[in-house]
């Protein structure tokens, strides 16, 4: 029995490392560190793509002219190439947290009709399709959505998203979210959630943090095809996830 319950707490237990704001104009140096170091340990990670970084705090950064050769490179590798935004450009706003997780604050869909943020899915996956790269996972910057984005990703056949509240991936409105709580990699004792990592923020420091991280963990960091091929959540991991969910939107919205 013991054995039984640790076989299933194990697979009920991991991490996919989630990096953000992934484009041309990025912390280069930091960002061929972390692919030796994904390399070492065979990890998969998830990357954020820009399809046509318009940001201009991103664009003050060096830029790569061979990008979209690189990110052909990282999908061959079997790493997963998500689709952040269309131009991280924040245009709209949350001004009482009634997006879709209470975040409030800045975005680059929310509250802009259908077919306005369809359009601009339907511009950035043209992006990724002239690269001849095949988006499936999707996450917006800032974490700010609304019903609308939903609909448009649905739309576009866009049915992942990493993002979310809870202990474990979870499917609403026939999408699947992995949820993404922190801000920083923290690896929980129980449960499979995404990280949030922003090199573009780094230092050398950060890196060696985080390398010591992985070294510590990598046994226990998963990839994107793993999540997908777990059952559906049993009612305990249901239970969890709605605790968990209505406990940090109440803290959000009293922020």
């Amino acid at each position: 029995m013991t054995n039984l319950l640790k076989k299933k707490f194990s697979k009920y237990t991991g991490l996919l490392i989630r990096m953000d704001d992934i484009c041309e104009n990025m912390n280069w140096q930091l960002m061929d560190k972390c692919e030796s170091l994904f390399d070492k340990y065979e990890i998969k990670p998830l990357l954020g793509v820009i399809p046509i970084n318009q940001d201009p705090e991103l664009l003050k950064h060096s830029r790569n002219n061979k990008f979209w050769e690189r990110v052909r490179s990282w999908k061959n590798k079997g790493w997963e190439i998500a689709m952040h935004g269309c131009h991280h450009l924040y245009t709209q706003k949350s001004e009482k947290k009634k997006d879709f997780f209470n975040y409030g604050g800045n975005s680059e869909f929310y509250g802009l009709d259908f077919d306005t943020q369809l359009k601009k899915i339907k511009i950035g996956l043209k992006k990724f399709e002239g690269e001849n790269i095949k988006i499936r996972s999707f996450f917006a910057p800032n974490h700010i959505y609304d019903e609308n984005t939903l609909k448009a990703l649905k739309e576009s056949q866009i049915k992942i998203v990493i993002d979310g509240y809870g202990l474990f991936p979870y499917y609403k409105r026939e999408i699947l979210f992995i949820p993404q709580l922190f801000y920083k990699e923290i690896f929980l004792p129980f449960g499979i959630q995404s990280t949030q990592m922003h090199i573009n923020e780094w230092d050398f420091n950060r890196f060696k943090n985080f390398e010591s991280f992985i070294e510590s963990n990598y046994k226990k960091i998963v990839n994107l095809n793993y999540i997908i091929s777990l059952t559906n959540p049993n009612i305990i991991q249901n239970l969890t996830n709605f605790c968990v969910e209505k406990t940090l939107k109440t803290l959000r919205v009293f922020r």
